[in-house]
């Protein structure tokens, strides 16, 4: 395999990013969800192009395959893609007072427990400590939670959120100090 890099993520890059997030999504999640809840998770997952256009989005390749995604955001919005409109919100946060969001981290399946998870939120907190952010917050999957507990995040407070269909999908709001 050869060795990850990474770069920021550009417009051109948005529909190898939502194929990558589509597979991750119906694989990964397995152990975690249900059938119905994958199928109603996706209605709350996924790519918000705002952080494509704001500078805070990662890509890691292997060679020339996209391999993982994610980013941060300076914004309030804690979790959801550009379909999921309810639950955004562009308001920029005040990095004294406010926690950076960890946003929209997905592996390819064939990648999975490789340290591109690992990869892409060092990326993350670094940049957001160099913005200036003193701690990280976000909305954990059930498949990413056992990641990011190793990466010292903890729990905030579980959540249960219901997209239109009425499934709910079982997610975890984490936080960490960027020290």
């Amino acid at each position: 395999m050869p060795p990850f890099t990474h770069r920021l993520a550009a417009a051109a890059d948005i529909p190898a990013i939502r194929l990558l997030m589509d597979r991750s999504i119906g694989q990964l999640q397995r152990d975690f969800l249900s059938t119905a809840e994958i199928a109603a998770s996706r209605a709350v997952m996924g790519l918000d192009t705002q952080l494509i256009e704001d500078g805070t989005y990662f890509l890691v390749e292997s060679g020339d395959r996209l391999a993982g995604c994610g980013g941060w955001s300076a914004r309030a919005t804690l979790y959801g893609g550009d379909h999921s409109q309810a639950l955004r919100d562009p308001r920029p946060l005040d990095p004294i007072r406010d926690a950076a969001r960890i946003r929209a981290m997905f592996t390819d399946p064939d990648f999975a427990r490789a340290g591109v998870g690992k990869l892409i939120l060092s990326l993350c907190e670094g940049a957001a400590r160099s913005a200036g952010f003193q701690r990280a917050e976000m909305m954990a999957t059930l498949a990413g939670e056992p990641l990011y507990r190793a990466c010292g995040y903890r729990e905030i407070e579980r959540v249960a959120a219901a997209p239109a269909n009425g499934t709910a999908i079982p997610l975890v709001r984490m936080g960490k100090a960027l020290g």
